[in-house]
């Protein structure tokens, strides 16, 4: 019973120094200046297009690059990168084939046209934690102005066990598809389709500088 009571105890003490040493960052403007990147096991990006009216047909990407500088005393000055590889589109249960349509020379045409890009032209802060970011969406080989309404969820500065700066991120945009040479299947008055608006989602959570542990007085 002392051996079980003196572990639980070590094992309150240390969990109690970490808490202590983790420095949650509730704003931008705290966090280290720096690159930031994608963690891929927290990084998402999902579309959502209206089937006939009667569903949000919903798939992602598998594979997403995300590269940001942050400088924590201007965040409006923040650089941000986004590239997928087209063949990582990932569709829920799709049919035989379905897949091998959307990234052919109909849809996505990837032999051609094998990424997708987001660069940032620049950044209009709307509040402390939330933004437009302003850029160019380059998509089936068209590039056309698109702006990302993005929150800051919170992120902490780093401590022992997670060296690196974490931050999570949501953003949303929405899109013309017919804007970038998309628009097989688009309705008409003949016949409903798949509409031209494409919702996009991102939620990202990104790594950057390394902590520093603070110094003994």
């Amino acid at each position: 019973m002392r051996l079980a009571a003196a572990v639980i105890l070590s094992v309150l003490a240390a969990g109690a120094a970490v808490a202590q040493e983790i420095r949650v960052a509730g704003s931008p403007s705290e966090l280290p200046a720096g690159p930031y990147r994608e963690d891929a096991s927290h990084t998402t990006v999902f579309f959502r297009v209206d089937h006939l009216g009667f569903s949000n047909y919903t798939a992602s990407f598998g594979e997403v690059s995300i590269l940001t500088d942050l400088d924590p005393s201007d965040p409006a000055a923040a650089t941000l990168e986004v590239t997928i590889p087209v063949r990582s589109l990932q569709l829920p249960s799709p049919p035989e084939g379905f897949r091998d349509m959307l990234l052919g020379p109909e849809w996505f045409d990837a032999e051609t046209y094998p990424d997708i890009r987001f660069v940032s032209t620049g950044i209009e802060m709307t509040g402390e934690t939330t933004a437009n970011i302003h850029g160019e969406l380059t998509l089936h080989g068209v590039t056309q102005p698109v702006t990302l309404a993005a929150r800051y969820n919170g992120g902490w500065v780093g401590h022992i066990y997670d060296p690196n700066a974490r931050i999570g991120f949501s953003a949303t945009a929405e899109i013309s598809r017919t804007a970038f040479g998309m628009g097989f299947g688009t309705p008409s008055e003949a016949m409903p389709g798949l509409s031209d608006t494409v919702h996009i989602t991102i939620e990202t959570e990104l790594t950057g500088p390394a902590w520093t542990a603070p110094q003994a007085d």
